[in-house]
């Protein structure tokens, strides 16, 4: 049933070889997936292992030492994991070693079959033609017709593109499935509201709105439904509240299942995460890094229009 999706992470995403070791980082609800990559993995190289990892509360936790050293051991890493391993020191330290990893958190069997059968070249070049419009920008503003007005300073910070393809090379990191850009905007320069109307990861859909307060770089306020609290009940940490990341979806296969690994690649939707963006660019190192996902944004970009109501200019 998946034989497809894992011949096309392995071979295509990952190009693992025969003379490499391939770890696969799983947990007690993903093992499904885990058990099939790691049968297809033994069809390329017999030195393959699957370990499984416990499940802790929140994204960005890191996991046990035990896991972390085995990180060490591996040419290629898979992370079918319920919570994400993607900013965690274990990740970055397995990177250094010369890794190439995987990252899939939260991944479902109908998310593997329709968002990686597709066009890796088409969502590169969006990519790359998103980027070029981007670079060297030093202010986004973002607007969405249910209220959301924001506005992020991100002068000498580096667009980083996600395109499912490039992890074949010593060091690689990304998400599976791919289709994103995504930036850590400078540290106490964002300020506006966000109203999140799509998802919220590891909460799932938002039963109800979620109206977003930040100023000088932090959330002040998070109000809503169920998933707001849920949500406010995480924020153990200051730093918790700091805004991390802000992403543009680019997968044209990819739609909005309240999975956040896959709904913030949706083309048409943009992404803002708090927590951690120690990995990819920002000053943040917390164990916790949550994606809030919102459709059909209007983008500017040092006042130029790059997006409006969810459509590339």
């Amino acid at each position: 049933m998946l034989d497809k999706s894992c011949k096309i992470i392995l071979k295509q995403c990952m190009n693992l070889k025969k003379n490499e070791s391939c770890l696969i980082v799983t947990d007690s609800k993903l093992k499904s997936i885990g058990d099939a990559l790691y049968k297809n993995s033994l069809k390329i190289t017999k030195n393959s292992k699957i370990i499984l990892t416990t499940i802790p509360k929140a994204h960005g936790e890191e996991p046990p030492q035990k896991i972390a050293d085995e990180m060490l051991k591996h040419d290629v890493i898979l992370m079918p994991t319920t919570k994400s391993l993607s900013h965690t020191r274990a990740r970055e330290n397995a990177i250094k070693n010369g890794a190439r990893i995987a990252s899939m958190p939260g991944i479902t069997k109908d998310t593997m079959q329709r968002t990686l059968n597709i066009n890796f070249n088409k969502i590169k070049t969006i990519n790359e033609r998103l980027i070029s419009k981007l670079k060297n920008k030093s202010n986004i503003k973002i607007t969405t017709k249910l209220g959301t007005k924001v506005e992020f300073e991100i002068k000498n910070r580096k667009w980083i593109s996600d395109d499912g393809a490039i992890y074949n090379k010593k060091r690689a990191f990304g998400n599976l499935p791919g289709g994103e850009i995504f930036i850590a905007p400078l540290e106490g320069k964002t300020n506006g509201k966000i109203i999140v109307d799509a998802s919220v990861g590891g909460l799932g859909k938002v039963d109800k709105n979620i109206k977003i307060t930040v100023e000088d770089g932090f959330i002040t306020s998070a109000n809503g439904g169920k998933t707001a609290n849920q949500f406010k009940k995480l924020l153990k940490n200051e730093l918790y509240r700091n805004v991390a990341e802000l992403g543009i979806g680019t997968n044209y296969r990819a739609k909005i299942t309240g999975n956040v690994l896959e709904d913030e690649k949706v083309a048409g939707t943009c992404h803002i995460a708090f927590g951690n963006n120690k990995h990819f660019g920002g000053k943040v190192d917390v164990p916790f890094h949550v994606d809030f996902v919102i459709k059909k944004p209007t983008i500017y970009a040092d006042g130029a229009l790059i997006m409006k109501e969810g459509k590339f200019v």
